[in-house]
């Protein structure tokens, strides 16, 4: 590739380091994708940043997301490095200590010609001092750098591998002589390695910031997925509803279509033999028999009382994504009596839509008697024997009557019942919980009441439907 300097151990290691950072960031670099950029910029070169970045963003950000998150992966990777041509050149003249890169030059840069790091500072030699701080850091894996509390762990590393502790042990002799020439040179050199230690306290805070971004967000996420809903705090809120999203389409695009499976192996005598009467029966073109994978039917009753209220905002989201694909879902929410949302969740926005759900029936007191009441008199005619009922409550009426009756005659015309409750099982039957009293009629009742459980749970559903 052009624009490297001679005797790089591999022109291509800065770019597959960048493929690393743009994967991390959350980019899909496919390997085709990794060979054309790297053709692309065999050709543009590295020289001028504006068309490296707009070459490279045309073979890897497909999407306007994908675009942001490349901008913001280019912007902190190219951000200083030997390519930045009189960039770097001025920045030497106005006396800073580069500031190069994590990763950068020092895949490119030769050594320090036998030079100890003293005789480096002294000179005031920046561009090797650079070239020997990024190969410190590939020795010392700064790669692998992952949470801010490494930050001083690796910059010690680097420093180690620059020959600090040498330096440091010289700059003591100098001290110990008392010559005023000794301990003058001995007083330059600590102020220049002070420089060095912000210099490289700042290169490992880039890595930081580049290698361990897409990891601390898989992190976070995993966290987020794995507490208790009704624990989930405000600012997480926003990151919370694109998890909801992105895990509500990604069950949608497994299940949302009718599909068929081919049973190869099976041939379909008749089909095959009506295909070929043209031919006078002859089996030019065979038939196979398939199977035909019915959509999901599944209507899900909501609890949106108070007692859950922490928990019905995400519920209602997750219904709210899963039937913007799912034709075969029917919703309802309920507290003292029942309706259907299932127009609210198809035509409103899903702040808009929560919202509105939460303000017409939520909040109240829980009468589950009453609201299943509701739904016989309402909607029990549209079960049949395909039909999954999902409830999504705590079992909580306030002492009103359970209608376990509705329950019954429910279980008995639907395919099953599924209640999660996001209680745990050591609340269930203790004050006014009737859990217990609903649980006989139902094929599972379970804890739910993290996201990972829920999606859990709806996966189960969907293939057993499927």
């Amino acid at each position: 590739m052009s624009g490297f300097i001679a005797g790089a151990p591999s022109p291509s290691e800065p770019l597959r380091r960048f493929f690393q950072v743009a994967r991390g960031a959350g980019l899909r670099v496919s390997a085709a994708e990794g060979i054309d950029a790297a053709r692309a910029v065999d050709l543009v070169g590295f020289e001028d940043r504006t068309v490296l970045k707009d070459t490279l963003g045309l073979i890897l950000a497909k999407t306007p997301e994908e675009k942001d998150l490349y901008d913001e992966a280019f912007e902190l990777y190219f951000k200083r490095d030997e390519f930045a041509g009189k960039e770097a050149d001025e920045d030497h003249a106005a006396g800073e200590m580069p500031q190069r890169g994590p990763q950068m030059g020092g895949d490119g840069m030769g050594g320090s010609g036998g030079q100890s790091l003293g005789d480096l500072l002294e000179s005031d030699d920046r561009a090797t001092l650079a070239a020997e701080m990024e190969k410190a850091a590939r020795e010392a894996g700064v790669e692998n750098i992952r949470f801010f509390t490494q930050k001083n762990l690796y910059a010690r590393r680097i420093l180690d591998r620059m020959g600090l502790r040498g330096l440091e042990r010289d700059m003591e002799a100098m001290r110990q002589t008392g010559t005023p020439e000794n301990l003058g040179r001995a007083q330059v050199l600590e102020g220049k390695v002070e420089q060095l230690r912000d210099a490289v306290r700042d290169f490992v805070e880039r890595s930081l910031l580049l290698y361990a971004k897409g990891e601390t967000e898989k992190f976070r996420e995993e966290l987020l997925k794995s507490a208790r809903l009704s624990n989930i705090e405000r600012r997480d809120m926003d990151r919370m509803r694109v998890l909801v999203r992105q895990m509500a389409k990604k069950l949608a695009a497994r299940y949302a279509k009718t599909r068929r499976r081919r049973l190869r192996g099976q041939l379909d005598t008749r089909r095959t033999l009506r295909r070929n009467m043209g031919w006078g029966g002859i089996p030019f073109i065979t038939v196979w028999k398939q199977k035909r994978i019915e959509k999901p039917r599944v209507m899900v009753l909501c609890d949106v009382s108070g007692s859950v209220a922490a928990m019905s905002g995400f519920l209602l989201m997750f219904l709210y994504a899963l039937n913007e694909a799912l034709s075969d879902i029917r919703s309802f929410a309920f507290a003292g009596s029942l309706i259907e949302v299932s127009d609210i969740l198809e035509k409103e926005p899903v702040e808009q839509a929560i919202a509105k759900i939460m303000q017409t029936i939520g909040y109240g007191s829980s009468n589950y008697g009453n609201s299943f009441s509701d739904f016989e008199d309402g909607w029990m005619q549209f079960v049949n024997n395909k039909t999954t009922v999902i409830i999504l409550g705590d079992g909580r009426g306030n002492r009103t009557d359970p209608r376990t009756d509705v329950i019954g005659r429910l279980s008995q015309r639907c395919k099953r019942i599924i209640w999660l409750n996001p209680e745990y099982r050591s609340a269930w039957g203790t004050g006014d919980s009737d859990m217990y009293r609903y649980a006989p009629f139902c094929s599972l009742v379970t804890v739910c009441n993290t996201l990972r459980q829920l999606e859990r749970v709806i996966t189960d559903i969907l293939e057993d439907a499927a």
